[in-house]
């Protein structure tokens, strides 16, 4: 059984740690007039992956650099 989203009795399988709502408010601020519930869970799941894959290599610079502590540094590296 996968995790209940809180719209109309949705079963999400995939969990992603960026909220739905925020991507949906997101498209239409930037001109979508509509968005199907397919197309927001999409856009979700991607940025977390990039997210992650940011997060993941934030870290190797980090501690290429001897240190432990990830720097906003590291991070604006890492999406170059």
């Amino acid at each position: 059984m996968g995790w209940r989203f809180p719209f109309r009795g949705v079963v999400m399988r995939n969990i992603s740690i960026i909220s739905k709502a925020p991507v949906a408010r997101m498209l239409f601020k930037v001109g979508a007039q509509r968005v199907s519930r397919p197309a927001i869970s999409a856009l979700a799941q991607f940025l977390t992956q990039f997210a992650e894959d940011t997060a993941v290599r934030s870290i190797q610079i980090a501690r290429h650099s001897g240190r432990k502590t990830v720097l906003e540094e590291d991070v604006r590296l890492a999406v170059k």
